[in-house]
């Protein structure tokens, strides 16, 4: 595991941050940090390093990275991606070095983690609040150590199976080279870290912008998902809308404008950098002529897919406008796609903040999918407190004048919740490893794909698992390389 060395040892001091509200998270300068007492003596240090990690724990490129590579996505009027959407990448592939590999991001938390864990004992406190202070510190530190670790096994393992070949699970300051661990362990530490995390936090919610227990709660039932840990799932899932209801129809478009944090406890800030213009690669930028008339973007790179936008029902489903649009102004321009995403859009075009948002880590609906999917997995199909249930709750939350529908077995409701994530969950994130977990090909229409070979990648193809590049190898000879790849 390469940690990006160079980097990790460039800088020689921390930010010293006298506040850490959401607000100084968008001023954190993208740098690493030589921890330890040198640069870590006190408790407002360690909050500083904390902070600055947050700058750059994000899930924006497992948007993309998801959308990419599934059927979520077709390719707008400029395609240059053919190697990543068409599944024909190797370990040395560009546009997977350049937009894919998760390694430097999350070994970079991971790191800053770890050094808080090493410098935080030591950090002098000087009453109750500072003891209370250090805990939360830990606990959030916690939280991103074991986030990060879980988004590295989403990306480079298979199928959980406490045999098969994890990652490397750093918990402490490294650069030493290391071979990968099986996932039994590597899971046991996630866990491990989850359980700690919660014992530490509190359900503050005062800052949504820095984890919380609940949002601690949200990850272990998403971790307990993909380990086919039914009972965990349904019993943190549970905890999770217990306290935080689905939003309205009224408020659920509000969370796509950053008006509205109904169904959130725990988001990611972003600005009007270009890289956190999350929006862009679906929407490109408009600007506005010396006449004040918008100008199309000369390009808009990925576009939802057919599939896609025909799951929806157009004119009852209030996640149709939220999420999509067929956008009158590039209608009138020749060549150019109209049906664009409009989830991202930010405050509109040709506006400071256009295609500008928060980052929404978890959701309430996506809980009522966890426990639904859990809850048949586990044998309860239908019923109260059933899969059927859950579904249901969560389409009529979605749907105007929706009636209940009924499941006669697993494989049914199954199938339903699998498309119905598909649509609530679209470009969060999530469709490629959902696809993956369960087993299934990803399956573009004939509209959808660019050529015969990118129409389908057949379930459980090796290429649901990213290789590890050949710079990492190089860096550390000891790291394994994954199926397919040598």
């Amino acid at each position: 595991m390469k940690l990006n060395y160079i980097k990790i040892l460039v800088a020689a001091s921390v930010l010293t941050f006298t506040s850490t509200s959401c607000s100084n998270l968008l001023d954190v300068r993208e740098t690493d940090f030589l921890g330890g007492n040198d640069a870590l003596r006190t408790i407002a240090n360690n909050e500083s390093l904390l902070v600055g990690t947050y700058s750059i724990f994000n899930n924006q490129m497992g948007i993309h990275f998801n959308g990419v590579f599934s059927d979520e996505l077709k390719p707008g009027d400029f395609y240059v991606s053919q190697t990543t959407h068409e599944w024909r990448f190797s370990p040395d592939d560009i546009g997977i070095r350049d937009s894919y590999t998760a390694l430097d991001p999350y070994y970079r938390v991971i790191d800053r983690a770890n050094r808080i864990f090493v410098a935080l004992p030591d950090a002098p406190s000087e009453g109750a609040a500072d003891d209370e202070l250090k805990k939360k510190i830990r606990g959030e530190a916690l939280f991103l150590r074991a986030y990060s670790h879980f988004e590295l096994f989403r990306y480079y393992c298979k199928n959980y199976d406490p045999a098969g070949l994890g990652m490397i699970y750093m918990t402490e300051p490294s650069l030493e080279p290391k071979e990968r661990e099986n996932m039994g362990p590597y899971f046991e530490k996630i866990l491990a870290d989850i359980k700690e995390a919660k014992s530490l936090l509190k359900d503050d919610y005062t800052d949504i912008y820095r984890a919380n227990r609940l949002a601690v709660v949200a990850l272990h039932a998403r971790v307990a998902l993909y380990m086919k840990n039914w009972n965990e799932a349904i019993t943190n899932a549970s905890e999770f809308i217990s306290n935080r209801p689905l939003a309205s129809k009224t408020e659920f478009a509000d969370i796509w404008k950053d008006k509205s944090n109904a169904e959130q406890v725990f988001k990611i800030s972003r600005t009007t950098a270009s890289s956190s213009r999350v929006g862009s690669i679906f929407r490109g930028l408009f600007t506005k002529n010396a006449a004040g008339a918008l100008v199309a973007p000369a390009s808009i790179s990925w576009i939802p897919s057919d599939k896609l936008w025909n799951m929806y029902d157009q004119e009852n489903d209030v996640r149709f406008a939220s999420y999509l649009v067929d956008e009158e102004i590039l209608k009138k321009i020749n060549g150019k796609p109209s049906k664009i995403l409009n989830k991202y859009a930010g405050s509109g075009y040709a506006t400071t903040n256009e295609n500008v948002n928060d980052l929404k880590i978890f959701r309430t609906a996506e809980m009522y999918l966890i426990r639904a999917e859990a809850r048949a997995e586990a044998g309860t199909v239908s019923g109260a407190n059933s899969a059927e249930s859950d579904l249901n709750a969560l389409r009529a939350a979605r749907i105007k004048g929706y009636t209940n529908a009924t499941f006669s077995s697993k494989d049914a409701v199954i199938s339903a919740i699998m498309d119905e994530r598909f649509k609530e969950l679209a470009l969060e994130g999530h469709r490629f490893w959902d696809l993956k977990r369960r087993g299934l090909p990803v399956q573009r229409l004939d509209s959808d794909a660019p050529s015969a070979a990118g129409k389908t990648l057949p379930a459980n193809d090796f290429r649901f698992v990213l290789p590890i590049p050949n710079e990492e190898k190089l860096a550390n000879p000891l790291i394994q390389q994954n199926e397919g790849y040598n």
